[in-house]
């Protein structure tokens, strides 16, 4: 329902994901943001209390993780990897959940 509604109020391309954001990265690369809607129930964003996940872009994920485990910080699941990148979570230190996204924008051209 609310990505319907973003979809008729601001007129956003809505897929089953959400909407997708295209710019291009300092280098002139095209790049892309999600917005991703979730249902009230999802456990995705669980161990967080929080309703919301922040997703960062990151370069070099998996050096990444182990620079962030040597600094004690809370990995959350396994790292997984899919045709559009590679993505990984961890909580701040509200409790925050973050997804660590490394993508592959050339399978979304």
């Amino acid at each position: 329902m609310l990505k319907e509604w973003y979809k008729k109020h601001l007129g956003l391309t809505i897929d089953n994901y959400g909407c997708s954001f295209w710019w291009k990265d300092t280098s002139g690369n095209d790049a892309m943001t999600q917005w991703s809607p979730f249902d009230a129930d999802t456990k995705y964003f669980e161990p967080s209390q929080k309703q919301f996940m922040q997703n960062f872009r990151v370069h070099d994920l998996d050096n990444l993780l182990i620079k962030l485990k040597a600094e004690g910080v809370t990995l959350v699941g396994e790292p997984e990897a899919y045709d559009y990148g590679k993505f990984a979570w961890i909580l701040d230190v509200e409790g925050n959940k973050i997804e660590l996204w490394e993508p592959n924008d050339r399978a979304f051209l």
